[in-house]
């Protein structure tokens, strides 16, 4: 009885872990050893050791889209995770019809990101989409939101942001309502106003929830692809092309480079790790503080 409870959680896991190392780390392990060769339009592969790492790290459109993917993470995040507090507090404040608030904050987590792209790639049309219809109504003209270069990106983050605030939201809603009111009250009594509770009180017992948004909102920043591909395409002349997009390119579009694709695929899996690692350790000193 006692070797059966023992091994009864390992069976139960044992499908699921299966599936993921068959559909995941396989697929993973295999992606790294393909770094390291490269093809004739992926038909004949050879052995090229660290040449396709040199090739990408010397590239300067490799340091381009690195430099807009870091952009757009900084912003998506930096957004994200203020709108994201914001609407909290306002929802843990709201005493009447926060669950239908909460479900239309919701509501663009469950839409695929391929029809929101969709969406907003005609709701963003210079001529004919209705932001610019009410820009013009109101007398500011009619932005080339996808069209410019300079707005591209920014109508990128904008759109990525309305995809995930409702989830950070719901998390950060979660977190407060986690927090003692007794301790507001007890503030309240000494004197303490709205934006010193909030401050002093809110924000500070907030932060390992507000680390965990960040930890979640960099993974989905540095993954970003599948909305931007039907939104801009990359566009205008690979203004919002970011490192997906670049290891999609080198992956499905002629001439197609595999070897190129598994070290980018690579780089990138180092970098989030990095990124989330240190957001691990800043969010463990500052709760041992």
């Amino acid at each position: 009885m006692r070797r059966r409870r023992t091994w009864a959680p390992y069976l139960f896991l044992l499908p699921n872990m299966v599936l993921f190392g068959l559909f995941t780390l396989w697929p993973a392990i295999n992606g790294f050893d393909l770094s390291f060769y490269d093809s004739n339009n992926g038909l004949v592969f050879h052995a090229v050791g660290t040449g396709n790492y040199e090739r990408i790290l010397t590239s300067a459109e490799f340091w381009t889209i690195a430099r807009q993917t870091l952009v757009f993470v900084l912003g998506f995040v930096v957004v994200s995770t203020v709108l994201a507090i914001a609407l909290a507090l306002l929802l843990d404040k709201q005493r009447w019809g926060r669950g239908a608030l909460s479900a239309a904050y919701f509501l663009p987590v469950v839409v695929s990101p391929v029809v929101v792209g969709l969406i907003w790639n005609a709701a963003l049309n210079r001529q004919t989409g209705l932001v610019n219809s009410v820009a013009g109504a109101i007398g500011l003209g009619h932005p080339g939101w996808l069209a410019d270069p300079d707005l591209a990106l920014v109508s990128v983050i904008g759109v990525g942001v309305w995809i995930h605030l409702g989830f950070y939201t719901m998390i950060m809603l979660a977190g407060l309502q986690a927090i003692d009111g007794s301790m507001y009250e007890a503030a309240a009594i000494d004197g303490a106003g709205t934006w010193q509770r909030i401050r002093h009180m809110t924000l500070p017992l907030l932060r390992p929830t507000t680390f965990a948004v960040v930890t979640l909102a960099t993974i989905a920043g540095f993954q970003a692809f599948d909305f931007i591909y039907t939104l801009t395409g990359g566009g205008p002349a690979g203004a919002s092309t970011l490192i997906v997009q670049y290891i999609y390119q080198n992956g499905f579009s002629s001439p197609i480079s595999y070897g190129v694709a598994s070290a980018s695929a690579v780089i990138l899996f180092l970098v989030v790790f990095a990124v989330t690692f240190l957001n691990y350790v800043a969010g463990r000193r500052r709760e041992s503080i």
